[in-house]
Protein backbone atom coordinates (compact mmCIF):
# COMPACT_ATOMS: atom_id res chain seq x y z
CA UNK A 1 0.00 0.00 0.00
CA UNK A 2 1.36 3.38 -0.89
CA UNK A 3 1.84 6.04 1.92
CA UNK A 4 0.10 8.49 2.31
CA UNK A 5 2.33 11.02 2.18
CA UNK A 6 5.13 9.25 0.02
CA UNK A 7 7.25 11.51 -2.50
CA UNK A 8 6.50 10.72 -5.70
CA UNK A 9 9.42 10.59 -7.66
CA UNK A 10 8.97 9.44 -11.31
CA UNK A 11 5.83 7.65 -10.01
CA UNK A 12 7.67 5.58 -7.48
CA UNK A 13 6.78 5.99 -3.89
CA UNK A 14 9.51 7.18 -1.54
CA UNK A 15 9.20 6.96 1.89
CA UNK A 16 10.01 10.37 3.48
CA UNK A 17 11.96 9.03 6.47
CA UNK A 18 15.36 9.47 7.99
CA UNK A 19 17.47 6.62 10.14
CA UNK A 20 15.69 7.89 12.87
CA UNK A 21 12.26 7.27 11.19
CA UNK A 22 13.57 4.25 9.43
CA UNK A 23 14.58 2.35 12.77
CA UNK A 24 11.66 3.53 14.99
CA UNK A 25 9.16 2.19 12.00
CA UNK A 26 11.52 -1.38 11.61
CA UNK A 27 10.96 -1.45 15.81
CA UNK A 28 7.53 -1.46 15.30
CA UNK A 29 6.98 -3.72 12.52
CA UNK A 30 8.89 -6.46 14.47
CA UNK A 31 7.06 -5.88 17.60
CA UNK A 32 3.95 -6.64 16.20
CA UNK A 33 4.95 -9.32 13.65
CA UNK A 34 3.89 -7.23 10.51
CA UNK A 35 5.53 -8.75 7.57
CA UNK A 36 6.91 -6.89 4.59
CA UNK A 37 9.77 -5.90 2.67
CA UNK A 38 12.19 -3.10 3.05
CA UNK A 39 13.44 -1.57 -1.08
CA UNK A 40 16.82 0.71 -0.43
CA UNK A 41 16.39 3.26 -3.49
CA UNK A 42 18.31 4.97 -5.41
CA UNK A 43 18.80 6.91 -9.02
CA UNK A 44 19.66 3.41 -10.22
CA UNK A 45 16.30 1.53 -9.19
CA UNK A 46 13.74 4.47 -9.86
CA UNK A 47 15.25 4.18 -13.08
CA UNK A 48 15.36 0.40 -13.93
CA UNK A 49 11.43 0.95 -12.65
CA UNK A 50 10.66 3.65 -15.83
CA UNK A 51 10.82 0.66 -18.73
CA UNK A 52 10.03 -1.91 -15.78
CA UNK A 53 6.13 -1.82 -14.81
CA UNK A 54 6.31 -5.03 -12.54
CA UNK A 55 9.52 -4.01 -10.99
CA UNK A 56 7.76 -0.06 -10.26
CA UNK A 57 4.79 -2.05 -8.36
CA UNK A 58 7.38 -4.08 -6.15
CA UNK A 59 8.67 -1.01 -5.28
CA UNK A 60 5.77 0.98 -4.68
CA UNK A 61 4.48 -2.40 -2.32
CA UNK A 62 7.17 -2.29 -0.22
CA UNK A 63 6.68 -1.69 3.39
CA UNK A 64 9.77 0.89 3.34
CA UNK A 65 11.20 2.49 0.05
CA UNK A 66 13.88 4.19 1.24
CA UNK A 67 15.85 7.11 -0.15
CA UNK A 68 19.37 5.51 -0.86
CA UNK A 69 20.59 8.56 -2.97
CA UNK A 70 20.86 12.13 -2.17
CA UNK A 71 18.94 13.40 -5.51
CA UNK A 72 15.53 11.47 -4.37
CA UNK A 73 15.90 13.38 -1.09
CA UNK A 74 16.69 16.63 -2.52
CA UNK A 75 13.25 16.07 -4.89
CA UNK A 76 11.28 15.23 -1.29
CA UNK A 77 12.36 18.22 0.40
CA UNK A 78 11.77 20.38 -2.57
CA UNK A 79 8.16 18.82 -2.70
CA UNK A 80 7.63 20.27 0.99
CA UNK A 81 9.20 16.88 3.03
CA UNK A 82 12.25 18.59 4.92
CA UNK A 83 12.84 15.93 7.66
CA UNK A 84 14.30 13.84 4.55
CA UNK A 85 17.91 12.60 4.89
CA UNK A 86 19.63 9.67 3.28
CA UNK A 87 19.10 6.23 4.82
CA UNK A 88 22.49 4.39 3.04
CA UNK A 89 21.95 1.48 3.17
CA UNK A 90 25.41 0.12 5.10
CA UNK A 91 24.94 2.41 7.64
CA UNK A 92 21.16 0.80 7.75
CA UNK A 93 22.26 -2.64 8.15
CA UNK A 94 24.65 -1.22 11.00
CA UNK A 95 22.10 0.35 13.00
CA UNK A 96 19.70 -2.25 12.79
CA UNK A 97 22.36 -4.16 14.03
CA UNK A 98 23.10 -2.22 17.09
CA UNK A 99 19.45 -1.58 18.15
CA UNK A 100 19.90 -5.92 17.78
CA UNK A 101 21.80 -6.03 20.52
CA UNK A 102 19.16 -4.25 23.25
CA UNK A 103 16.04 -5.90 21.41
CA UNK A 104 16.98 -9.24 20.77
CA UNK A 105 16.19 -9.30 16.93
CA UNK A 106 17.22 -12.36 15.23
CA UNK A 107 19.19 -11.91 11.74
CA UNK A 108 19.29 -13.86 8.67
CA UNK A 109 22.36 -12.99 6.27
CA UNK A 110 21.21 -14.10 2.00
CA UNK A 111 23.06 -13.49 -0.79
CA UNK A 112 26.85 -11.94 -2.01
CA UNK A 113 29.58 -14.62 -3.86
CA UNK A 114 32.72 -15.84 -3.05
CA UNK A 115 32.01 -16.21 0.45
CA UNK A 116 31.51 -12.76 0.99
CA UNK A 117 27.99 -13.86 3.73
CA UNK A 118 30.50 -15.76 5.72
CA UNK A 119 33.02 -12.65 6.18
CA UNK A 120 30.17 -10.28 7.01
CA UNK A 121 29.01 -12.94 9.49
CA UNK A 122 32.24 -12.69 11.33
CA UNK A 123 33.00 -9.26 11.24
CA UNK A 124 29.24 -8.37 12.26
CA UNK A 125 29.53 -10.59 15.28
CA UNK A 126 32.97 -9.25 16.39
CA UNK A 127 31.23 -5.21 16.00
CA UNK A 128 28.19 -6.64 17.96
CA UNK A 129 29.41 -9.80 20.38
CA UNK A 130 25.55 -9.94 21.56
CA UNK A 131 24.16 -9.89 17.82
CA UNK A 132 22.11 -12.52 17.05
CA UNK A 133 22.67 -14.21 13.41
CA UNK A 134 20.67 -17.11 13.09
CA UNK A 135 21.90 -18.43 9.68
CA UNK A 136 23.48 -17.43 5.73
CA UNK A 137 23.05 -18.85 2.76
CA UNK A 138 24.96 -17.67 -0.28
CA UNK A 139 22.44 -18.36 -3.36
CA UNK A 140 24.09 -19.61 -7.06
CA UNK A 141 23.62 -17.05 -9.75
CA UNK A 142 21.02 -17.51 -10.97
CA UNK A 143 17.08 -18.65 -9.86
CA UNK A 144 16.50 -20.73 -6.87
CA UNK A 145 15.44 -24.44 -8.54
CA UNK A 146 12.39 -25.46 -6.82
CA UNK A 147 14.33 -28.04 -4.95
CA UNK A 148 16.79 -25.58 -3.37
CA UNK A 149 13.48 -23.15 -2.73
CA UNK A 150 12.40 -26.06 -0.56
CA UNK A 151 15.77 -25.94 1.18
CA UNK A 152 15.89 -22.26 2.05
CA UNK A 153 11.86 -22.66 3.19
CA UNK A 154 13.64 -25.52 5.63
CA UNK A 155 16.62 -23.36 6.80
CA UNK A 156 14.36 -20.32 7.33
CA UNK A 157 11.77 -22.14 9.45
CA UNK A 158 14.81 -24.34 11.27
CA UNK A 159 16.33 -20.53 12.27
CA UNK A 160 13.38 -18.48 12.58
CA UNK A 161 14.88 -15.17 11.80
CA UNK A 162 13.07 -11.85 12.50
CA UNK A 163 14.52 -9.81 9.86
CA UNK A 164 16.34 -11.38 6.68
CA UNK A 165 19.29 -9.34 4.91
CA UNK A 166 19.37 -9.59 1.09
CA UNK A 167 22.70 -8.92 -0.74
CA UNK A 168 21.89 -9.11 -4.32
CA UNK A 169 22.08 -6.09 -6.51
CA UNK A 170 19.23 -4.31 -8.10
CA UNK A 171 16.43 -4.86 -9.12
CA UNK A 172 17.25 -8.88 -8.86
CA UNK A 173 16.97 -8.22 -4.51
CA UNK A 174 13.66 -6.13 -5.06
CA UNK A 175 12.03 -9.25 -7.33
CA UNK A 176 13.47 -11.88 -5.02
CA UNK A 177 11.96 -10.51 -1.45
CA UNK A 178 8.53 -9.67 -3.67
CA UNK A 179 8.33 -13.59 -4.25
CA UNK A 180 9.90 -15.02 -1.14
CA UNK A 181 8.34 -12.74 1.37
CA UNK A 182 5.03 -14.92 1.61
CA UNK A 183 6.96 -18.07 0.96
CA UNK A 184 9.14 -17.71 4.10
CA UNK A 185 8.98 -17.35 8.01
CA UNK A 186 10.51 -14.38 8.07
CA UNK A 187 9.14 -10.57 9.45
CA UNK A 188 11.03 -8.49 7.49
CA UNK A 189 13.31 -8.16 4.32
CA UNK A 190 15.61 -5.56 3.60
CA UNK A 191 17.57 -5.73 0.29
CA UNK A 192 21.22 -3.41 1.01
CA UNK A 193 22.78 -4.49 -2.32
CA UNK A 194 26.44 -4.06 -2.08
CA UNK A 195 26.56 -3.39 1.57
CA UNK A 196 27.37 -7.16 2.13
CA UNK A 197 30.56 -6.40 0.24
CA UNK A 198 31.05 -3.05 1.81
CA UNK A 199 30.60 -4.48 5.24
CA UNK A 200 32.85 -7.64 4.52
CA UNK A 201 35.76 -5.18 3.75
CA UNK A 202 35.31 -6.68 0.02
CA UNK A 203 34.51 -3.61 -1.58
CA UNK A 204 35.69 0.11 -0.57
CA UNK A 205 33.06 2.49 0.13
CA UNK A 206 32.95 6.25 -1.13
CA UNK A 207 34.20 9.12 1.35
CA UNK A 208 31.82 10.53 3.51
CA UNK A 209 31.64 13.98 1.75
CA UNK A 210 31.25 12.20 -1.71
CA UNK A 211 28.23 10.59 -0.27
CA UNK A 212 26.74 13.40 1.80
CA UNK A 213 27.58 15.26 -1.56
CA UNK A 214 25.64 13.06 -3.90
CA UNK A 215 29.00 11.89 -5.44
CA UNK A 216 29.18 8.13 -4.76
CA UNK A 217 28.17 7.12 -8.11
CA UNK A 218 31.11 8.93 -8.98
CA UNK A 219 33.45 7.09 -7.04
CA UNK A 220 32.01 3.65 -7.53
CA UNK A 221 32.01 4.31 -11.58
CA UNK A 222 36.07 5.37 -10.96
CA UNK A 223 36.39 1.71 -9.13
CA UNK A 224 34.20 -0.07 -11.59
CA UNK A 225 34.19 1.33 -15.06
CA UNK A 226 33.47 -1.47 -16.90
CA UNK A 227 30.29 -3.04 -14.61
CA UNK A 228 28.94 0.49 -14.44
CA UNK A 229 29.76 3.16 -16.91
CA UNK A 230 26.26 2.17 -18.79
CA UNK A 231 23.89 2.47 -15.74
CA UNK A 232 25.72 5.78 -14.25
CA UNK A 233 26.41 7.29 -17.92
CA UNK A 234 22.89 6.38 -19.07
CA UNK A 235 20.76 6.70 -15.31
CA UNK A 236 22.26 9.63 -14.20
CA UNK A 237 21.17 12.33 -17.31
CA UNK A 238 17.92 10.35 -18.09
CA UNK A 239 16.86 10.63 -14.42
CA UNK A 240 17.49 14.20 -14.20
CA UNK A 241 16.10 14.72 -17.43
CA UNK A 242 12.60 13.46 -16.28
CA UNK A 243 12.67 14.49 -13.05
CA UNK A 244 12.56 18.00 -14.07
CA UNK A 245 10.15 17.16 -16.44
CA UNK A 246 8.05 16.42 -13.06
CA UNK A 247 8.97 19.03 -11.23
CA UNK A 248 7.86 21.61 -13.91
CA UNK A 249 4.43 19.43 -15.09
CA UNK A 250 5.46 18.81 -18.28
CA UNK A 251 4.93 14.87 -17.56
CA UNK A 252 2.91 12.89 -15.31
CA UNK A 253 4.10 10.18 -13.49
CA UNK A 254 1.24 9.13 -11.37
CA UNK A 255 1.79 6.39 -8.58
CA UNK A 256 0.31 3.08 -8.86
CA UNK A 257 0.29 -0.49 -7.18
CA UNK A 258 -1.92 -1.57 -10.56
Amino acid sequence: MIEANAVNVLGVAVSPINMEIALQRIARALEGKEKGYICVTGVHGVSEAQTDPAFRRILNRAFLCAPDGMPLVWVGRWLGQRQMERVYGPDLMLAVMELSEQEGWRHFLYGGGNGTVNVLKERLLTRYPRLQIVGTHQPPFRPLTPPEQQRLQEQILLARPDLMWVGLSTPKQERFMAEFLPKLEVTLMCGVGAAFDFQAGRVRQAPRWMRRAGLEWLFRLGCEPRRLWKRYLKNNPLFLFRICCQLTGLQKFPLTEK
